[in-house]
């Protein structure tokens, strides 16, 4: 991989402060990094987990794996506070999170590096950054990617803040294209089925979706629209679908 381009870098800085509430936050980070793709996500309870931004389907894949599973490096990043690095995906091996590094290397990717967005002692979120092809990033590209993350975060943090305002107009439109609203609502109504807590549900419909083989999405659209239901007394390891 090539180092970081001092003019792309400084293009992409003022791309991400010109972004405001509606900006690409993804799109700066491929002209200042010599790298295929990006995706940016919120993490945990405060802001809840979706993501924000990707560049691209695969990179959109790559969040969604991690968002699903709850395991990757992206969420290894947000408890660590420090960047994670996968050189090389496809030979890598992982017991910290290995169902996730299965999914990447079915969606065949080469290098993945994860960075904690964080503003001051506030977790914000992760930004993944993505290679089709296997290598480090570069020590110059490192210390670009953190000071634009830097950046990014208090962006994301902004736009945060503005999503959870009661009546924010910028807001009032609805989930954007990577929302995963119908996730929590699945969970709720994962919870009132089984009596387990929110925080069990969504751990079972993340099973669940991967004993399947599907996203946690797909089935939460099944779950909302009951055409898959958790109360079968016959099978209680599994859900049952309606007709």
């Amino acid at each position: 991989m090539d180092s970081l381009s001092g003019a792309g870098f400084s293009a992409g800085v003022a791309a991400l402060r010109d972004a405001g509430a509606h900006g690409s936050l993804c799109a700066p980070f491929l002209a200042a990094l010599t790298v295929t793709g990006a995706a940016i996500s919120t993490l945990g309870e405060a802001w809840g987990s979706e993501t924000v931004c990707a560049s691209d389907p695969v990179a959109a894949r790559l969040d969604e794996i991690q968002l699903d599973l709850g395991e990757g490096p992206c969420w290894e990043a947000l408890r660590t506070g420090v960047p994670v690095f996968e050189p090389d995906v496809q030979a890598a091996t992982s017991d910290r999170w290995p169902v996730a590094l299965m999914g990447m290397q079915e969606a065949q990717l080469g290098a993945v590096f994860a960075f904690p967005m964080r503003v001051g002692l506030l977790a914000v979120g992760v930004v993944d950054l993505y290679d089709q092809r296997a290598g480090p990033l570069p020590a110059a590209a490192v210390r670009g990617a953190a000071a634009m993350v830097h950046v990014a975060a208090r962006l994301v943090l902004h736009r945060a803040l503005l999503r959870a305002e009661v009546g924010s107009p910028e807001y009032e439109r609805g989930g954007g294209l990577y929302s995963r609203r119908e996730v929590h609502q699945a969970s709720g109504m994962l919870a009132a089925q089984t009596g387990a807590t929110v925080s069990d549900a969504l751990l079972l419909l993340r099973a669940y979706a991967y004993a399947a083989g599907r996203t946690v999405r797909d089935l939460s659209a099944d779950v909302i629209a009951r055409r898959v239901d958790f109360t079968d007394d016959n099978d209680p390891g599994g859900y049952e679908e309606t007709k």
